[in-house]
């Protein structure tokens, strides 16, 4: 599992890999919102951050596999049985946001050289503060 509920228990997070993204009230319940962070190979990524109802933030690529374009923080929050998902904004296939498993691809193909899944990143809350973990 990738999201974690809030906590105010001492995670590690100040390593490489970790980026401190932004206040957890910053990120309005089922909404999206994107950011920049650093891996710990140096590289820069864009994911999608979504604060849930029950307080749980999920992190995912922000790369859409089916349009290409950096747009998943602008889909649409929802369930499917239970489970929280992301519909892509541009060809609405349904993604599980704890493991960016794609639920739907919407009878399309993922642009080439993509998976049609979406990458998950470990996320965790401490001292009000969202860090997100880039391996």
């Amino acid at each position: 599992m990738t999201a974690l509920t809030p906590t105010s228990e001492t995670a590690v997070v100040d390593g490489p890999g970790w980026t401190a993204v932004c206040p957890l009230d910053a990120l309005a319940p089922e909404r999206g919102a994107a950011a920049l962070v650093t891996g710990s190979d140096g590289e820069e990524r864009q994911v999608a951050l979504f604060r849930l109802l029950d307080g749980t933030v999920c992190a995912v690529q922000q790369l859409d596999p089916y349009s290409g374009a950096n747009v998943m923080s602008r889909g649409i929050v929802g369930t499917r049985g239970g489970t929280p998902t992301v519909a892509s904004p541009v060809y609405k296939q349904v993604f599980e946001l704890h493991t960016g498993r794609c639920l739907d691809a919407a009878s399309k193909e993922p642009r080439v050289g993509l998976a049609a899944d979406l990458a998950s990143y470990p996320v965790v809350v401490t001292g009000g503060v969202v860090h997100v973990g880039i391996g």
